[in-house]
């Protein structure tokens, strides 16, 4: 595994309340997962921490000043570089019952109110984990994939260049080059696997 590999396996996790002792309490259940946790203590200031960088997954308070969860939520879901970070809201036991339907109307992926089962949260946390490198590397595979397609048509179009004004001498080494292609075809069917 490249370097670059092992760095994009880290799946940070966006921990956000307005509430320090929350916030050490969430580092604690976590931490075991040995992935980097990050802290937002607002709504505005888990907005820029999304923008700077990726994360696996965004535990959510729903009750802060200023930017509440759900508006956090509604802003994450609506730009195109966030959409597609899950979210898990977090609320306290006297919580209203709308807020659930609220919550995941907003796109909530999951929703957990306080105290919350440290092991619990740890297991959904995980899952998230697990999505989030799934998707890297599926995204790496289809991405050493096309730089193998667009080489593979650069290749044709050379051969079909080649091929409008070569001679009969020329056939023989455009034969090599499209057994050359056909190689290359099988390796990327060998690295797709079984279907």
């Amino acid at each position: 595994m490249s370097a670059e590999e092992t760095t994009d396996e880290r799946a940070s996790i966006l921990l956000v309340d307005d509430m320090e002792d929350n916030l050490i309490a969430l580092e604690a259940v976590l931490r075991s997962l040995n992935e980097p946790l990050v802290r937002a203590r607002s709504g505005e200031e888990a907005m820029r921490a999304l923008l700077r960088q990726r994360f696996a997954v965004v535990l959510l308070d729903i009750r802060m000043p200023g930017m509440d969860g759900f508006e956090t939520a509604a802003n994450i879901k609506r730009l195109d570089q966030t959409k597609d970070v899950p979210i898990i809201f977090l609320t306290g036991t006297d919580a209203d019952a709308g807020y659930a339907f609220r919550g995941y109307a907003t796109g909530a992926a999951d929703y957990l109110t306080k105290p919350f089962d440290p092991w619990v949260l740890r297991a959904k946390v995980t899952v998230f984990l697990d999505l989030h490198r799934k998707n890297r590397q599926l995204e790496r595979m289809l991405a050493r994939e096309q730089e193998q397609f667009d080489e593979l048509a650069d290749r044709l179009r050379k051969i079909e260049t080649s091929m409008a004004a070569s001679s009969l001498q020329d056939v023989f080494e455009l034969r090599r080059q499209v057994r050359q292609m056909e190689e290359l075809l099988r390796e990327m069917h060998r690295g797709r696997g079984p279907r």
